[in-house]
C-alpha cells in the first residue's frame, strides 16, 4: 500500500477554476479508498502464543468479544510493539480478545478508525489533527501519549557539512503534510529560506519519499539527506549518513509528541471500561520499557520481526531506541504548536482543536499508579 497519501486538509492551489478544483477534490478523496480497497486497511499483526493466552477465569470487558488495536511497524510505536509482544493488552482485556492491525501510513489508519475496522490506535500528531479537523471534531479523541523524539535530520557528510549547507540540497521527508514534513518546512522557514510547501521546490528541494525506500534513494544519490523518524534515520546512518540535527534539540525540554493514542469517539462512549483497560496496559508497558530498556528494545524488535518478517540489525535498533522517550504524557502543548506550524506552512487551514483530548481515563489510571495527572493544554473535551 502506498504510504504517500495526501493529507486531507491540504489546500488546493489558488486560482484554479472551480470545476477543476471539484474534479481534483473528487479524485484525491477517492485515492485513499481505492488504495484501501486494493490492499485493506492494514496487515494483521502477528502476536505470540504467550501474548494471546487468556488467564483462567477471565471475563469479557463490557461484553466485548474483541478490541481492535492499530499501530505502525515503527520503533516510535514501541509502546504498542511491547504491549503486543509482552501480552499487556491481552492481560488487561481479560477474555476480550486483543486484535491487532499494522499500518504504514496515518491516513489509512484514520480511515480504519472511522470505518470501525479498529477501535483504538497509536498514531502521529499530524494524522490525528487531520482526522479530527476533517470530521469537524466528531471522529476521534486523543486519550493518551506514547512517545517523544526519535526524529533526526541525517545527511550525506560529503555534500553537507553544516546546517547552512542544506540550502540547495535534496532532502527527503516521509509524506506531504506528515509530521516530519511539517517540522522540516518550519525549520526551513526559520532559516529564512523559501520553499513552496506543495511542490517542495525552492531554496531546498523537499522530496517526499516513503520511509521504506528512502535508504535506496540515499544510496543512489537521489536525495542528499532526510528529515525522518526512527528507525529510518539510523538506517541511513548505517549507510554512511551523519546526524546533522536531532529535532528534540528544537523543543523546550527536548520533548515533543511523536506518537499519540487515539480512539473512536463512539467506542469511547460505549465501552469506557475497555478503553481504560487498553490505557492501563499502555501505562504498564511504558513503565516496563523505562525500567528495562534493553529487554524492551529486544521485545519491540521481536514484534517487528513477527509483523514484517525481518528484525532490525543492532547497528540500527541500538541508536534508534536511545533517541526515543516513552511517556504517558501526550505533550498536548507541542501538538498545538505542530498544528500552528502546518498552518504557517500553508498545509492546514487554522484548525479548531478544542475537544481533541479526553484524558479522563488516563488520569484515572495514572492516579491508581500514584502518578500525576497530565495536561491537555486547554484542548480537552468539555
Amino acid at each position: 500500500m502506498p504510504a504517500n497519501l495526501p493529507p486531507s486538509r491540504i489546500r488546493p492551489r489558488t486560482g484554479a477554476p472551480a470545476a477543476s478544483l471539484r474534479r481534483a477534490s473528487a479524485v484525491v478523496a477517492a485515492l485513499p479508498l481505492l488504495a484501501l480497497a486494493a490492499c485493506g486497511y492494514g496487515s494483521q499483526a502477528a502476536g505470540t502464543p504467550a501474548a494471546q493466552q487468556v488467564a483462567a477465569g477471565a471475563e469479557k470487558i463490557d461484553g466485548l468479544d474483541s478490541v481492535k488495536i492499530g499501530y505502525f511497524g515503527n520503533l516510535t510505536h514501541g509502546t504498542a510493539l511491547v504491549g503486543v509482544r509482552k501480552g499487556y493488552f491481552q492481560k488487561e482485556l481479560g477474555a476480550t480478545a486483543a486484535r491487532y492491525q499494522v499500518f504504514n501510513a496515518g491516513p489509512s489508519e484514520i480511515e480504519a478508525l472511522n470505518s470501525g475496522s479498529i477501535d483504538i490506535g497509536w498514531i502521529g500528531p499530524s494524522p490525528a489533527i487531520n482526522g479530527y479537523t476533517k470530521s469537524a471534531g466528531k471522529s476521534l479523541r486523543i486519550i493518551g501519549g506514547s512517545a517523544s523524539g526519535g526524529v533526526k535530520l541525517v545527511v550525506n557528510p560529503e555534500k553537507i557539512k553544516s546546517l547552512k549547507d542544506v540550502k540547495g540540497k535534496k532532502i527527503a521527508t516521509p509524506q506531504l503534510g506528515n509530521t516530519q514534513d511539517v517540522a522540516f518546512l518550519n525549520w526551513i522557514s526559520e532559516q529564512g529560506w523559501k520553499v513552496d510547501a506543495e511542490s517542495g521546490r525552492g531554496d531546498v528541494s523537499v522530496v517526499r519519499t516513503d520511509n521504506k525506500i528512502t535508504p535506496d534513494a540515499y544510496r543512489s544519490g537521489s536525495v542528499d539527506g532526510a528529515w525522518v523518524p526512527e528507525p529510518t534515520a539510523s538506517k541511513l546512518v548505517a549507510e554512511g549518513a551523519k546526524v546533522l540535527l536531532d529535532e528534540a534539540d528544537l523543543w523546550p525540554d527536548k520533548k515533543f509528541v511523536i506518537t499519540n493514542i487515539i480512539v473512536r469517539q463512539e467506542f469511547l462512549k460505549q465501552h469506557p471500561k475497555a478503553v481504560e483497560a487498553v490505557l492501563r496496559a499502555s501505562v504498564e508497558a511504558n513503565k516496563w520499557i523505562n525500567a528495562h530498556p534493553d529487554e524492551a528494545k529486544a521485545a519491540a524488535n521481536e514484534q517487528l520481526e513477527a509483523d514484517s518478517g525481518k528484525a532490525l540489525p543492532a547497528a540500527v535498533v541500538d541508536p534508534a531506541w536511545k533517541s526515543i522517550q516513552f511517556t504517558d504524557d501526550p505533550l498536548a502543548a507541542t501538538l498545538d504548536t505542530e498544528a500552528r506550524h502546518a498552518v504557517k506552512a500553508g498545509l492546514l487551514e487554522k484548525p479548531d482543536l478544542s475537544g481533541i483530548y479526553d484524558l479522563t481515563l488516563l488520569d484515572k489510571v495514572l492516579e491508581a499508579e500514584g502518578a500525576a495527572a497530565v495536561d491537555d493544554a486547554g484542548l480537552g473535551a468539555k
